[in-house]
Order: structure tokens, then C-alpha cells, then sequence
């Protein structure tokens, strides 16, 4: 019985963890809507990032896996010299790609 609710009570306290802080570097990095291609820019890549949809068998939040998606994206983005990103669609399995834009801003 003690497992049991050790491993609820564990699973609770880790869906409510932000394990994606974001890199000193992607602060300026700003995430536009979906939609048409910012006008002005250049395509720098593609980004492809991904985190876990689900710890065991527990369903992590949506808001908080999109949320980690958008900053492993800006964490990336400087090193393709990109200033801007852009979904490319919603998360799916935990994953999502996002466009990665220099607009000079």
C-alpha cells in the first residue's frame, strides 16, 4: 500500500516540475502565431524539439508540454542565429517543429 501511494504521490509532484529553463542567450528570442512567413526575414532552419508527453502513466499537462516545446525551441534557436520562431503545427507526442527566422530585430 505504501508503494502504491508513494509512486501516485511522486507522479503528482513531477507533473507539476518545469524540467526546460530557458538559456540565458534565447531570452530575446520571440515566438510569433502561426500563420504566413514573417515578412522581412530570413528562413535560418527548421527546429525539431521534443519532451516527455507523459511520466509513466500519467498524462502531463498540455499548456505545461507546449509551454517546454516553445522554450527548448528558443534555447535552440541561437545556434542557427535565429532571432524569431514560428510553429510549423501543434505538439504532438510531446514533439513539435517550429521554423526558425533571423528578422534582425
Amino acid at each position: 500500500m505504501r508503494f502504491v501511494l508513494l509512486a501516485a504521490a511522486s507522479t503528482v509532484l513531477l507533473s507539476a516540475c518545469t524540467w526546460v529553463h530557458l538559456a540565458p542567450n534565447a531570452k530575446n528570442v520571440r515566438v510569433l502565431s502561426a500563420g504566413a512567413a514573417p515578412a522581412g526575414c530570413e528562413k535560418r532552419s527548421e527546429i525539431t524539439v521534443k519532451v516527455p508527453g507523459n511520466v509513466a502513466f500519467y498524462e502531463r499537462n498540455a499548456l505545461r508540454v507546449r509551454d517546454e516545446l516553445e522554450t527548448l525551441a528558443r534555447n535552440e534557436a541561437p545556434g542557427v542565429q535565429a532571432d524569431t520562431l514560428q510553429p510549423l503545427g501543434d505538439p504532438s507526442n510531446g514533439e513539435q517543429r517550429f521554423a526558425a527566422y533571423r528578422c534582425g530585430r
